[in-house]
């Protein structure tokens, strides 16, 4: 039992170990990238997502893929910490795979996406860096008023299953506190007034208002 406990304790129990999974994954996925634009095969995407690029590197405007796949990404890292979960397919396989290759395209910058061991260590630290903002982010926030808003950080929600997470924020939001779940209410209903994903307004709805009327420490 002791030895149990004790590997419980261990570095793969540990929060930090996440963002070296992350960094991992990532690198993968950042080469992928690397082997399309060198080989024209190997991007870990839906073929409509990988069409942006494709559109950039024959047209020489990265805009339409930076912005698609910067967006995802940064929705995903605010909704990472709220719900427990990253999703791998928006923030990593779109946000990091085609967005901000796209974004560093656009700059002029080639180096870490024709370089295959440089496209590998720019994956891992991208990768690194967003796993770490989601524990901070976490740590900060939800974790410093002792509620986990019922799950920790794991990875694998795919875009199709996002779509239930809207009513599970909400939910969550009204647990913590009443000022959060009405933010995160009003968030969800002017996204789904304009056809946009409850999941993203119910995220900042639920953020401004717990700004305003910050979570009584337990």
């Amino acid at each position: 039992m002791e030895h149990h406990n004790e590997l419980k304790t261990g570095f793969w129990y540990s929060e930090w170990a996440f963002p070296f999974f992350v960094a991992f994954l990532s690198s993968g996925i950042f080469a992928g990238t690397h082997m399309y634009y060198v080989y024209h095969v190997g991007a870990f995407n839906d073929i409509a997502i990988v069409a942006l690029l494709e559109a950039g590197i024959n047209g020489g405007s990265f805009g339409a893929a930076a912005a698609f796949g910067a967006s995802f990404l940064f929705a995903r890292i605010l909704e990472g910490p709220l719900v427990g979960i990253l999703d791998i397919g928006g923030a990593l396989q779109t946000g990091l795979g085609i967005g901000i290759p796209a974004l560093m395209l656009g700059a002029g910058i080639t180096a870490p996406i024709t370089s295959f061991p440089l496209a590998l260590l720019t994956g891992a630290v991208l990768g690194f860096l967003v796993g770490g903002m989601i524990i901070l982010i976490r740590k900060y926030t939800i974790n410093a008023s002792n509620s986990t808003f019922g799950a920790d950080i794991m990875m694998g929600a795919g875009n199709a299953a996002g779509r239930y997470l809207g009513p599970l924020i909400i939910i969550s939001a009204v647990m913590a506190s009443i000022p959060v779940g009405i933010g995160a209410t009003l968030g969800g209903a002017v996204f789904y007034a304009y056809k946009k994903p409850i999941a993203g307004g119910a995220i900042i709805g639920a953020m401004v208002f717990g700004a305003l009327f910050p979570l009584a420490p337990q």
